[in-house]
């Protein structure tokens, strides 16, 4: 398949991935309400306390794992410096569709609120904005001055509306998309014009591709079949790539957080799922459902044939998610060393571990684009392998 179609086939493959990213998904919702609703809540009902001990102090004291969670969380907006309204953020548009319709603006409306306190009003809806969701406000705020209410576990209960908002993630992987095929399209035309000789950009990408196709697709998948998956296997090796180094600058456009995202990394280890199974052979089911072992084992080797099947993808998930998300939090907690121990000569300690895991990370960006690919490769060349021994 020539680099033309394999940059399209990125295209469209990596497109895809809007979805899961766009759509809120309940489970995680909960997840992270419960995880954030008790410090945020918490530090409501207690504000007028620390504010009155920060005043005696003079100063407010660091939450270096407040800072660092918001940093490698999603957001509606991209913050370059400062707190609250003394910051500068560039805001994101928020495209919501409500009872009313579509309606969009631009989350800086919200007035870098995150505690559901200012209400944007739309079409005769009411929005506001709590750790980073949002949600039809209340008609009444509550006693911390909250437009929302909570449930038994202290779970927001108020409506969401269809968010389609361009976040922080959202607008990362489009860039990659934009990337890709700025790379990729270039590369394959200029096969075509110097007679499959590759010249400027193809020079660099064709090492790459042939990594993928020599040492990762062919002995894995098997020398007739490697072809028919490699623009899969390219395709999320430059994705994952390219957004892992998009991860480490930390300046617009970039700075987001893409593969250290749990919605994003399900839906690469479910790709892989989808493709290795719904290509696997005859001779793959029968191994999982009728495997050679006696018969009074069945009903304990059938179990777990179908649990190895779901366990797969789900070590790709998790392994890619964890991976991306400690080298963030590596070097968030080195920076916020300074912050804590509030001294000036921690700063080139501070400083010299930072370059040092930066570096770390730029290996670390590559290996587990790598190591993704090669065990995509592998699953699928399994489910192939038995059709080979007969």
């Amino acid at each position: 398949m020539g680099r033309k179609a394999i940059s399209i086939f990125a295209f469209l493959t990596v497109f895809c991935l809007a979805t899961p990213m766009m759509a809120q998904d309940e489970h995680a919702d909960h997840s992270n309400d419960s995880t954030h609703s008790a410090v945020v809540d918490s530090h409501s009902e207690a504000h007028h306390a620390s504010d009155a001990s920060a005043h005696e102090e003079g100063e407010e004291e660091f939450n270096a794992a407040e800072v660092i969670m918001h940093h490698i969380a999603d957001s509606h907006e991209f913050h370059a410096w400062g707190e609250g309204e003394n910051g500068f953020t560039l805001p994101l548009p928020i495209i919501l569709w409500t009872d009313a319709g579509l309606v969009t603006f631009l989350s800086s409306e919200f007035h870098h609120d995150d505690a559901a306190h200012h209400v944007v009003e739309k079409k005769s809806q009411r929005f506001v904005k709590y750790h980073d969701k949002i949600y039809y406000a209340s008609e009444t705020a509550n006693e911390h001055g909250a437009y929302v209410s909570y449930d038994e576990e202290h779970h927001p209960t108020n409506i969401k509306p269809l968010d389609f908002s361009i976040t922080k993630n959202v607008f990362s992987m489009l860039l990659s998309v934009v990337l890709i095929l700025l790379i990729m399209i270039p590369a394959g035309s200029s096969y075509k014009k110097n007679g499959g000789i590759p010249k400027g950009v193809a020079g660099f990408i064709e090492p790459l591709v042939l990594f993928v196709r020599d040492d990762i697709a062919r002995p894995n998948i098997g020398e007739e079949r490697y072809k028919k998956f490699l623009p899969y296997l390219l395709t999320v090796f430059f994705f994952i790539w390219l957004n892992n180094l998009i991860g480490l600058v930390p300046v617009f456009p970039f700075s987001s957080n893409l593969t250290g995202n749990i919605a994003v990394t399900f839906t690469l280890a479910f790709m892989t799922l989808l493709i290795t199974n719904f290509s696997a052979n005859k001779g793959y089911w029968k191994h999982i459902f009728l495997p050679h072992v006696p018969l009074w084992l069945y009903p304990i080797m059938i179990p777990v044939e179908v649990i190895g099947i779901l366990s797969k993808p789900f070590a790709l998930m998790i392994r890619l998610f964890a991976n991306i998300s400690a080298g963030h939090i590596i070097i968030l907690s080195l920076t916020a060393l300074i912050f804590i121990f509030k001294s000036l000569w921690i700063s080139p300690v501070s400083v010299f571990f930072v370059l040092f895991m930066n570096f770390i990370e730029l290996l670390v960006a590559a290996l587990q684009a790598y190591i993704f690919t090669l065990l995509s490769a592998l699953f699928i060349g399994l489910a192939h392998v038995e059709e080979e021994h007969h």
